[in-house]
């Protein structure tokens, strides 16, 4: 699959705010059943499954079955993908920013050099 499909499709899942809650969870407690995931929203269980169909279609989750218990984990190799894909608009971004300081630095001193020269020539 081409590499601008796979990032699309991470995209499109992380673009549901449900889908995000269901990857911090995982991130945080680590791998879960879909019962144990489901609990903690105000949905119908199949409903997260759908969502979690949708990650796993992504590549962002993976389920293995345990016994009765579809067990969902965290593939942090997806993610790869999207911080590869970001990595030049971080860099881009991270230029602007340090040029933005730059010239907020250099307005600053010439406006303490000019309160100090102006507080010099007052008389007192």
């Amino acid at each position: 699959m081409p590499m601008t499909d796979v990032i699309d499709g991470v995209f499109a899942a992380l673009a549901n705010s449900t889908r995000r809650a269901l990857l911090a969870r995982l991130l945080e407690e680590g791998d879960q059943p879909v019962q144990r995931l489901a609990a903690h929203f105000d949905m119908a269980r199949p409903s997260v499954s759908e969502h979690l169909k949708v990650l796993k279609d992504a590549g962002l989750v993976s389920g293995r079955r345990r016994g009765r218990q579809q067990i969902y984990r965290l593939e942090h190799e997806a993610m790869a993908s999207i911080r590869d894909w970001l990595a030049p608009y971080e860099l881009f971004w991270r230029d602007k920013l340090a040029a933005m300081s730059a010239v907020l630095d250099e307005e600053a001193r010439a406006e303490e050099e000019e309160q100090t020269r102006v507080e010099r020539e007052e008389p007192e």
